[in-house]
């Protein structure tokens, strides 16, 4: 049974846990991150010099970094049918899942901020417009994306990069801000909310 350190409200631990859900994979969770323990000492440190959750536990094997974790994951316990081998299937996958991390993460960066936390250190409103402008143009990507497939991100099956995207795009919906139309975006959000493990550890009100 793997161990996976990070508490369950963060977007990066949800990952991680929405594919283990997906792939039926046993695992022991811990409350570690803001509230819980600290990922600040030592401990903690030795497994991931970073200081940010997730981190799993396999056996001797530990590792950090949410989209190289679930990529361990998919190899590991049989997640071929959302991680191909053959090689340019899986580039397609890779592609949007760092589109995801580098991309789409940043735009929305400081919006949710303040938005959402109500940061004090995010409070210059010109910034939150350029966020959300940011991020809406993201959006739009994604949006044009989705029509070509009109299904999934890569196609018309469900992959690797729709565990990352759709916990992305759920922060979409439930940040308060007025939203562009995205027709394809909203027909995405509901077929990924026919998934249990989506309303489970994606769609659960958490954002």
């Amino acid at each position: 049974m793997i161990r996976i350190l990070g508490r369950s409200n963060s977007i990066n631990v949800r990952k991680v846990l929405w594919l283990c859900e997906e792939l039926n994979i046993p695992f022991q969770r811990e409350d570690w991150g803001k509230g819980f323990q600290s990922t600040q000492g030592e401990e903690f440190i030795q497994l991931n010099p970073n200081a940010t959750i997730p981190v799993i536990i396999d056996g001797d094997f530990s590792l950090w970094q949410s989209n190289s974790i679930i990529r361990y994951l998919a190899n590991q316990y049989q997640g071929q049918a959302l991680y191909p081998t053959q090689p340019q299937q899986r580039a397609r996958i890779d592609q949007w899942v760092d589109w995801q991390a580098i991309e789409l993460n940043n735009s929305w960066s400081y919006a949710v901020m303040h938005l959402v936390r109500h940061s004090p250190l995010h409070q210059d409103l010109e910034l939150v417009a350029k966020s959300i402008q940011a991020w809406s143009n993201s959006m739009a990507i994604l949006e044009a994306q989705l029509e070509k497939t009109q299904a999934y991100v890569v196609g018309d099956c469900f992959s690797l990069a729709d565990i990352v995207i759709g916990l992305s795009v759920q922060r979409w919906m439930l940040t308060p801000f007025e939203k562009p139309e995205l027709p394809y975006i909203a027909d995405y959000y509901a077929l990924l909310s026919q998934r249990a493990a989506y309303l489970k550890w994606g769609n659960n009100g958490q954002n």
